[in-house]
């Protein structure tokens, strides 16, 4: 019998973040990294809340984020993956199915290389899954909440990462 076209599970985007924690030279650096990594355009993000003791205020630029979705997605997140070898901890799953996990160094991935000038930075990746139908809690007249046997659980993505990516979750 056929799948319920309804209940397939597909990347709906993966967010690279990038917090710096200050303006400048090194901001502009890390924006840099992104760029050449993802190969799409980043933008800069701001600080909602005021800490003194680490020299940052609101509204301060203090960090960069790329959005990629479809193709793009996919491609990213399977050398993503290669450069966690292939391995993700099973913790790092939220209760509606999305999951995140942190690079240490952007030349571990697949086809970044080393510039002297840009140092070492590491990155955040997360991963926002959907189904058909999620539209109704974005949609702007007539919203709506997601059914509760409709909206992804950790073992169902699990399993999706598992089958269409290859990875092992531990």
């Amino acid at each position: 019998m056929a799948e319920n076209p309804m209940k397939i599970i597909r990347v709906e985007k993966v967010t690279v973040n990038m917090g710096v924690g200050q303006t400048g030279e090194e901001l502009k650096k890390a924006a840099t990294i992104l760029q050449n990594v993802t190969g799409a355009k980043p933008i800069m993000t701001e600080c909602k809340v005021k800490q003194p003791t680490w020299g940052i205020r609101e509204g301060l630029t203090i960090g960069t984020k790329v959005t990629l979705r479809g193709d793009k997605a996919a491609a990213f997140l399977k050398g993503a993956f290669a450069a966690k070898d292939n391995k993700i901890k099973k913790k790092s799953f939220d209760k509606t199915g999305n999951f995140g996990f942190g690079i240490k160094e952007y030349i571990d991935l697949p086809k970044a290389k080393y510039d002297p000038k840009l140092g070492i930075k590491g990155m955040d990746v997360l991963v926002t899954l959907e189904r058909p139908g999620y539209r109704v809690k974005k949609r702007k007249l007539r919203k709506a909440k997601i059914e509760k046997g409709h909206v992804i659980k950790t073992e169902e993505a699990i399993e999706f990462v598992k089958r269409n990516f290859g990875v092992e979750v531990v």
